[in-house]
Formats: C-alpha cells, sequence, structure tokens
C-alpha cells in the first residue's frame, strides 16, 4: 500500500496509553497501536533509501526489572537504524510528534576514548565543535545516552569544549510538534530531511571515531 502518513488514530493512542499506562488499555486498544501506529512506521522505513537500512523498531513492552518506573509500556514507537560507518538514524512517534535525529547515542568505550581524545585536540575538537554550532542553528539540539557531571578523568574542568567532552554520545535532533503533514507522506519526506541536514556530523563521527571494535552490545542505546 506505501506509507501514507501516520493518522491521528496514532496520537490518540499515545495521549490515551500516557493517561491509562496498564495492561488493560493496551489489550482493548492493541488494534490500534498495530494499524495506526506499528503498521504505518514499518510502511515509512521500508521506503527510506537503503544507505540508512536496516531498520529496527524498538518493541512497546518497557524493561522494567532494574527500574524504579514499573508502566509496563513505552509512550512512543522508536526506531533505529545503523549505518555501515557506525552512525545510527532514529525516529520516535509518540504524544508530542515526531522526533528524528542521528549520530552516536552511546559510544562504546572504545569509540568514547577515540571520541574525547579527538574532542580533546584543539584541531579536530575544533571541527567538530563547529558542526555541533552549525546544526544548532538550523534548530537540532545535541544530546547523548548520558553524561558525566563533571569531567572525564584526566581532562580539566575548565577545558573549552567541556559540553561535548561530558557527553557519552553524540547526537543531533529535531522535535516535530503534531502537525497536518503528519498524517500524510510527507512525513517521511521531513524524517528523511533531518538525517541529511545531519549528515556533516554522522560523516565527521564515521571518518574520525568509527564503530566499536569490541564485541556488539545491542542494548547500549535501548531504552
Amino acid at each position: 500500500m506505501g506509507f501514507k502518513g501516520f493518522g491521528a488514530d496514532a496520537i490518540r493512542f499515545y495521549e490515551g496509553l500516557e493517561a491509562d499506562n496498564t495492561r488493560d488499555y493496551w489489550l482493548a486498544n492493541k488494534a490500534t497501536y498495530e494499524a495506526a501506529v506499528k503498521g504505518p512506521m514499518q510502511d515509512m522505513l521500508a521506503e527510506v533509501p537503503a544507505r540508512y537500512q536496516p531498520f529496527t523498531i524498538f518493541r512497546p513492552n518497557r524493561d522494567v526489572r532494574f527500574s524504579k518506573e514499573k508502566t509496563p509500556y513505552k509512550t512512543q514507537c522508536g526506531a533505529v537504524g545503523e549505518a555501515e560507518g557506525g552512525s545510527i538514524y532514529y525516529v520516535q512517534l509518540s504524544a508530542q510528534g515526531l522526533l528524528v535525529g542521528s549520530g552516536y547515542y552511546a559510544m562504546a568505550s572504545d569509540q568514547l576514548e577515540r571520541f574525547r581524545s579527538l574532542v580533546d585536540d584543539d584541531a579536530t575538537g575544533a571541527e567538530v565543535e563547529a558542526i555541533v554550532a552549525a546544526l544548532a542553528k538550523k534548530g537540532f539540539v545535541a544530546g547523548a545516552i548520558s553524561e558525566v557531571k563533571t569531567a572525564p578523568r584526566g581532562i580539566r574542568k575548565d577545558h573549552p569544549r567541556i559540553a561535548l567532552l561530558r557527553r557519552k554520545g553524540l547526537i543531533v535532533s529535531k522535535q516535530f510538534e503534531p502537525a497536518a503533514w503528519l498524517h500524510t507522506a510527507a512525513a517521511r519526506t521531513r524524517v528523511e530531511k533531518v538525517w541529511a541536514d545531519a549528515a556533516p556530523l554522522c560523516e565527521w563521527l564515521d571518518a574520525r571515531v568509527g564503530p566499536s571494535e569490541l564485541p556488539p552490545d545491542d542494548e547500549r542505546w535501548v531504552r
């Protein structure tokens, strides 16, 4: 059938789930999730360019084993693709609309070591700092899975690029509130434009940091 957008039922589903995050609500509205959320997400991802493939849609159930928050279901539908160079491409639908981002959300220890060495260096550090600043002017927000509270070991607290050095990853994203275009095929175009605009950061990360050489840890950025 092809991707035709996310219908209003998708937003209403997540508004309802935020208000009633229970198994009863989920079971009563599972058909809506499948038809209005998961189905369109699969259709959209099937149409994005091959360079972003393959994609994985995160399971709707939360892992509550080690969390104080025990609500059983995620209040968003997220999907991630990982390019050969190491960058990830992320899209998320929720009651708040559409979140789209790319970069290295959670770096493995060897990637983080390389990244911090590069950021510490005045030449390569200035490169990535300029890229992030340019993307911020375009409305992107920089983030990561987490960051240290002060400074990494061996880095002075007043380092000129301490904000980048504290991060345990580096991703840029844009959040779009629900709007008419979300209910049309133009949603895919909006997603792809975010990834294309963020390409300078992904290219820098892939060329300078690169994939981890450690055994895969598929849970390192899955929440």
